[in-house]
């Protein structure tokens, strides 16, 4: 029996409740043969375009008060969460099989001295065209900026993982055999302030959550599920390649000749190389549709040491 951590994209979850749940229908059959072999799992899930909604509802309401970005992530992590949670367990009822399913509201701390607080880079919400990204800056005081080439997003804050405070916790369900769903959105920011955990206005990138998640849970390997089958070096270009098996090694030089974008592959790719490094295990980079051959490192992109 291994542990696993799953990484799990926010766009790839949907605009609304009903077009979430059916998606997350493909998403527990990608994932059920970890659970029927019953490995470890904990599921980390995106929430970008989530978060970016529920609090741009609360601060276009007229009646109602802003809420600040902690709590839209902690919202985000509690209704993302139910709905991978019925969705694996109706899964397993219809294929009789039963284990326990665990959402953790997660708290993920980060520093406040942090340079990300300085340079706002974590696009979320929806996409707009120039003229309503320029309206939202003048009425909401937002930063947005053009993301891959797919219209405008806001930015904010996206510091890097230092721990995770429930991991206590998360451990104990997985010694039970829980299937956890953890650290949703890349966790709720909080920071130390004399002795207290505060929550912070930023968005931690769920891939580098999800890796830190590996790191402390001792995974046995980190899987992060995504819209392509692999990583490519000069990607949309007539000279596209796939890669199949790299090292951290051959990695670090393709980032050094910046073959991956900050808003699309690169988290992944950082994210990967920070488990790998840190564990001297293999992480992998694939594609939802091709999840099961990914868990058996036959698709998409493996990272070895």
């Amino acid at each position: 029996m291994s542990r696993y951590v799953i990484s799990l994209g926010g766009n790839a979850l949907g605009k609304t409740a009903d077009e979430q749940k059916r998606l997350l229908v493909h998403v527990a059959k990608a994932i059920y043969p970890l659970i029927e072999m019953n490995h470890d799992i904990v599921i980390v899930h995106g929430n970008g375009p989530q978060v970016g909604m529920i609090n741009l509802a609360f601060s276009e309401s007229s009646s109602t008060p802003d809420m600040p970005f902690p709590e839209c992530g902690a919202m985000s992590q509690g209704y993302i969460g139910y709905h991978i949670q019925n969705a694996i367990y109706n899964m397993m009822q219809q294929r009789h099989q039963v284990r326990p399913i665990s959402t953790v509201v997660t708290q993920v701390l980060v520093d406040e001295k942090d340079l990300a607080f300085k340079h706002l880079t974590k696009p979320i919400g929806s996409f707009y065209s120039e003229i309503e990204a320029q309206a939202l800056e003048k009425s909401q005081g937002y930063t947005m900026v053009e993301d891959s080439g797919r219209g405008y997003r806001r930015v904010i804050a996206s510091p890097k993982p230092i721990d995770i405070i429930e991991k206590e916790s998360i451990s104990r369900l997985l010694e039970h055999q829980h299937i956890v769903i953890a650290a949703g959105g890349g966790g709720i920011p909080v920071v130390i302030r004399e002795g207290h955990l505060v929550g912070i206005d930023a968005v931690i990138d769920k891939d580098y959550a999800s890796a830190k998640m590996a790191e402390i849970i001792k995974a046995d390997e980190l899987i992060i599920l995504t819209a392509v089958d692999h990583v490519y070096l000069d990607f949309n270009k007539p000279s596209q390649r796939a890669l199949k098996k790299v090292t951290v090694a051959e990695l670090k030089e393709y980032l050094k000749d910046e073959h991956f974008k900050k808003g699309s592959m690169l988290p992944k790719i950082e994210a990967a190389i920070a488990f790998v490094e840190s564990t001297h295990k293999p992480a992998v980079i694939a594609s939802l549709e091709f999840a099961s051959e990914a868990f058996k490192q036959m698709s998409g992109t493996v990272i070895m040491p």
